[in-house]
Parts: C-alpha cells; sequence; structure tokens
C-alpha cells in the first residue's frame, strides 16, 4: 500500500479574518462575550453623540461667534486665538524668534532620537550645553541687536515647553547627584543629601512655587530682584530633582553587588565605576520612572498659574473669561488637554520605544 502526504486542510473560515479575531477576543466565552455586548453599548451610546459634537456639527471656519451657528462644537474660538494660545503675549512681529528656538530644539531631538544620524555626541553637547544659552538671548533679546522681551510676555504652549524643558534637563543630573550622595559612605555628604530630599517630597509643589514668588523676594536684600520665571523655574527643578533622586536610587540598588565588585577587582576608582558600569545599567533599568517623573513635571508646569505665569492652562482660562467668546470653555479645555495628551503620548511612546531597543522590559528580561 503506498501512503502519500495529503496538504495541509485550511483552517476553518470562522477561525481567521476579522471573525477569528472576533472570537478569539471578544466573544470565547459567555461571559466575556455579555461583557463585550454591554460595553460596547456604553461606547456607542458615549461616543457617537461626542464624534458628532466635536466633528459633524461643529464649525471651523469664520471669526465671531456669530459663525457658531452648527450646534457643535466652536472651533472657530480656538481657531481665531491660536497664536495666544502658542505664543502668549509675546510679541507678533517676534514671533519667529520663538518659532526659531523650538525650530532648533525639535530639530535636534529628532537627529538624536533617528537611529541613523551621525555625530550623535556633537549633537547632544550642542543641545545641552549651547543650546540653553543661545535660547536664552534668542527668547529674552537685548543683546545681538535683538529687542528686549519680557518673560511676562511669555505664555501659552511656548511657555509651558520652557517650563518642561528646562526642568527636565536640569533636574535630571541634580538628581543623579542627590541619588549617589544618598548612597555615599561620607556621613555629611549622605545627611545632606536625605535632608534635602525629604525636604522637597514633603512639600506641595504649589507651596514651593508659592514660596520661590512671594516669599523668596523678602530674603533678598534691598534692591535685588530675580526674575518671577526664573524663580519658578528653580523651585519646579529643584522639587523634581528630589523626586528623581529616589527613582535613581531604585534603579542603583536593583545593581547586584557583584557588579560593584567586579569594578572594584578591576581596580577602577568610584567615579570610573559609576560612570562606566554602575549608573548606564541603573538608567536603563529606570527608564520607565525617570519618563514618569518627567511627565509628572510637564502636566505640574500647569501650577504656575498660581503665580501670574499664563502658560497653556492659564491662556485657556483667560480666553474663556473674554466676552465676545463667553460659553466655549469646552473647546478651550479640550483643546489644552489635547495638547498636553499628545506630549505626554509622546514622551511614553518614546520610552517604550527605548525600552525594547536596550531590552529592559519586563517581557524582554524575562
Amino acid at each position: 500500500m503506498k501512503y502519500e502526504l495529503q496538504p495541509a486542510m485550511p483552517p476553518p473560515s470562522n477561525l481567521i479574518g476579522v471573525v477569528g479575531w472576533l472570537r478569539k477576543n471578544l466573544f470565547n466565552g459567555p461571559v466575556n462575550s455579555v461583557a463585550t455586548i454591554v460595553i460596547g453599548f456604553f461606547l456607542i451610546s458615549f461616543m457617537v453623540p461626542v464624534i458628532q459634537w466635536i466633528f459633524i456639527d461643529s464649525d471651523w471656519i469664520g471669526d465671531s461667534r456669530d459663525d457658531c451657528t452648527s450646534g457643535g462644537a466652536c472651533w472657530v474660538f480656538i481657531i481665531s486665538r491660536l497664536d495666544q494660545f502658542l505664543y502668549g503675549f509675546y510679541p507678533e512681529a517676534e514671533l519667529w524668534r520663538l518659532q526659531l528656538a523650538f525650530f532648533l530644539l525639535i530639530g535636534s531631538i529628532v537627529w538624536l532620537v533617528m537611529p541613523q544620524t551621525p555625530k550623535k555626541g556633537l549633537v547632544a553637547v550642542w543641545l545641552l550645553v549651547i543650546y540653553p544659552v543661545a535660547a536664552f538671548f534668542l527668547l529674552y533679546g537685548n543683546s545681538f541687536g535683538l529687542i528686549q522681551v519680557e518673560t511676562h510676555l511669555w505664555g501659552g504652549l511656548s511657555l509651558t515647553l520652557v517650563l518642561a524643558v528646562v526642568g527636565i534637563v536640569a533636574s535630571l543630573p541634580l538628581g543623579i547627584v542627590l541619588a549617589l550622595g544618598r548612597q555615599s559612605e561620607m556621613p555629611i555628604v549622605r545627611s545632606v543629601c536625605v535632608i534635602f530630599i525629604e525636604i522637597w517630597r514633603g512639600v506641595p509643589l504649589i507651596t514651593v512655587l508659592f514660596m520661590a514668588s512671594v516669599m523668596l523676594p523678602l530674603f533678598f536684600p534691598e534692591g535685588m530682584s530675580f526674575d518671577k520665571l526664573l524663580r519658578a523655574l528653580i523651585g519646579i527643578t529643584l522639587f523634581q530633582s528630589a523626586y528623581m533622586a529616589e527613582v535613581i536610587r531604585g534603579g542603583l540598588q536593583a545593581i547586584p553587588k557583584g557588579q560593584y565588585e567586579a569594578a572594584d577587582a578591576l581596580g577602577l576608582g568610584y567615579w570610573q565605576k559609576m560612570i562606566l558600569i554602575i549608573m548606564p545599567q541603573a538608567l536603563k533599568l529606570m527608564i520607565p520612572g525617570i519618563v514618569n517623573t518627567f511627565i509628572a513635571l510637564f502636566k505640574d508646569t500647569s501650577l504656575v498659574l498660581i503665580i501670574g505665569l499664563f502658560d497653556l492652562l492659564a491662556i485657556g482660562q483667560a480666553a474663556n473669561q473674554d466676552p465676545k467668546w463667553i460659553g466655549y470653555s469646552t473647546e478651550s479645555y479640550l483643546f489644552v488637554a489635547l495638547m498636553f495628551w499628545v506630549f505626554c503620548f509622546s514622551m511614553s511612546r518614546y520610552s517604550q520605544q527605548l525600552e525594547r531597543k536596550l531590552h529592559t522590559g519586563h517581557g524582554n528580561r524575562a
């Protein structure tokens, strides 16, 4: 008898394609089927009116509230005030300075993020050392022939980005120093770092900003003053550095003792051991925690509203008080929420990509 291997039969049509995915993920049992139907009913009941209000019945073209007649969202309100949402009260003739500064910032970040771009080290030095100085003179002016633009005119999304970027760039190295100091074997250094971290972690950020804005000038000598924005930046940086230090300390404690002993066996000094062996491993482990702190910092920048700085949220609230646009605060808050979500989600996605690239995710380590 001759046996011939028959070709494999295709799977049943109800196990592949869209039907197969639905059976496997949404209707793979009585409980899941009922839950899918109930949740789907509530999602459709909620999402259909929302989508209709945001997109279908909305108004996009016009320059006054008289153009909002469709009964949906009035995006004319946002479009007519878009410059204020983005740039605050920065003089219109000088907007090119803001745009150039953020173009350079975004271009540098994209250069560093893209895997195939060369000279990343030089771009990193430019971004961390030269760019902050250049951006300050570009935005503030009063030198190189540029007119001075006081910081109380800065606002909107640009001010939010300034607060977030400066806070992120400054708090990370300060947090590393504090974390190393807290683990130091020198009692004075360790005590100073512990006291600093515990004090700043025990105080709400809103109190720090209030102290920096109202109380701190009382301790300055007569005739001496600091810019309000600078005081807010210092307060945010010190506050976030305390949290960053604890995140990094957690990463340092996760490094096996053998790594320290191996570095000692190689004859490396303390700073060589930390820079070449320990800290790279700790930072890779702490990518989720570090990015989580960055996201929290980005959202906390909205608290500068209480000291009179008009960030993106404050600009939205000020626009809501305009008598010409009373009644359109929902559109304003939706736009502000969308802007915050875009930046926070982008940071989150990049951190996940970085985890996969460095193989530090829990799934990769399992």
